[in-house]
């Protein structure tokens, strides 16, 4: 399966670079620079978070062996909500090319890697916060991505369902191609949200990476239905009986095949 052809590829400048060996949180530091007007392209990028966080305030592991990225973006208000996804469609587009290794991206933020024989296990995962500034509203996308993290690495209540780059397609890419994929992925997908042409791309591509397709999923803990789709906001579509409901926020469950 080939890339999907980039919309941010000609004519884009990537921002500033801040790097660090270890930091608090890239997102508070990429918020911080934000609020004193750091043009889109701006990212701060660590090996190690000691306070990282992820969607819903969940603790983020950020172990060594890991890209920690925040990324100042810019995205048309009335189509931010697919940006989440978009992030990830276009990140498991990236890896797909570079690693000819299957992904996929479960609603509505998380990268994950496997095969259609096994289970898929989270590689990546995505936090947008949206931000408003002197210069107009930004979106501070923050991005994690387990590398080489040894399992061992993991919180004990995650090491059966999250993996690594090096452990998918071994012995993996280098921290610094990934970053390169998860820039130009982040660049890309805001840029994918902008024109009716781009947006329809950036649609069909979300869908196209959706796990979970036709399998029945848990919102907050509750059984929701069965996947079927995404509606044109972004929405996850579960359908139960004849009744098809589009969920906008929840924790979402995926069940695995018995």
């Amino acid at each position: 399966m080939g890339r999907t052809p980039s919309p941010a590829e000609e004519g884009v400048t990537v921002g500033p670079r801040e790097f660090y060996g270890e930091i608090p949180s890239t997102q508070d530091r990429a918020r911080e620079l934000a609020l004193a007007g750091a043009a889109e392209g701006t990212r701060v990028v660590a090996l190690v978070q000691t306070k990282g966080r992820g969607r819903l305030d969940h603790r983020w592991a950020s172990p060594p062996g890991g890209l920690y990225l925040s990324i100042v973006l810019r995205a048309p208000p009335e189509h931010v909500t697919w940006l989440p996804l978009a992030l990830g469609a276009r990140i498991a587009d990236g890896l797909a090319a570079a690693t000819r290794s299957d992904f996929r991206v479960k609603w509505p933020n998380d990268v994950l890697a496997g095969s259609d024989g096994g289970p898929f296990q989270k590689v990546a995962g995505i936090l947008v916060d949206r931000l408003d500034t002197r210069w107009g509203t930004a979106e501070i996308a923050g991005i994690g991505v387990n590398v080489a993290t040894p399992a061992s690495a993991f919180p004990p209540e995650v090491r059966a369902t999250a993996t690594s780059l090096a452990v998918v397609a071994p012995p993996g890419p280098s921290i610094t191609k990934v970053e390169q994929i998860v820039v130009q992925s982040a660049l890309d997908a805001a840029a994918g949200l902008v024109g009716r042409e781009n947006l329809a791309t950036t649609r069909a591509l979300c869908r196209r990476w959706l796990w979970g397709v036709g399998r029945p999923v848990t919102v907050d803990g509750v059984p929701a239905g069965d996947i079927v789709g995404l509606d044109e906001e972004g929405a996850l579509l579960v359908r139960r009986a004849t009744e098809t409901t589009a969920i906008r926020a929840g924790e979402v469950r995926v069940e695995e095949p018995g």
